[in-house]
């Protein structure tokens, strides 16, 4: 199957900065659109930034400005820099991936999701 492994999640001072890495591995056969969720105590799951398999990117609105989302093809790696970091940015950050296959399906992948507080 797929796999996608985060990292880089961590605790940081307000005003700091962390870089969130996911990688895929498995039987994948192309990358669609790759996207960073994030779900705080008590919250649903929102979108945080996407990369679309394009070179096209979007953000939530309360990220725009702090966060940045990159993706390397060759390695199969997304990233997300998250500067600026405020203590409502305090979650579990998740990877998201809709990867096509190598039996050429199209489906959607989650990583186990990296927790990310933000405190003094």
């Amino acid at each position: 199957q797929v796999q996608l492994v985060e990292s880089g999640g961590g605790l940081v001072q307000p005003g700091g900065s962390l870089r969130l890495s996911c990688v895929a591995s498995g039987r994948i056969y192309s990358l669609g659109a790759r996207d960073w969720f994030r779900q705080a105590p008590g919250k649903q799951r929102e979108l945080v930034a996407t990369s679309a398999s394009g070179d096209s990117t979007d953000y939530a609105d309360s990220v725009k400005g702090r966060f940045t989302v990159s993706r390397d093809n060759a390695k199969n790696t997304v990233y997300l820099q998250m500067n600026s970091l405020i203590p409502e940015d305090t979650a579990v950050y998740y990877c998201h991936a809709q990867v096509l296959t190598v039996d050429h399906l199209w489906r959607d992948f989650w990583g186990q999701g990296t927790q990310v507080t933000v405190s003094s």
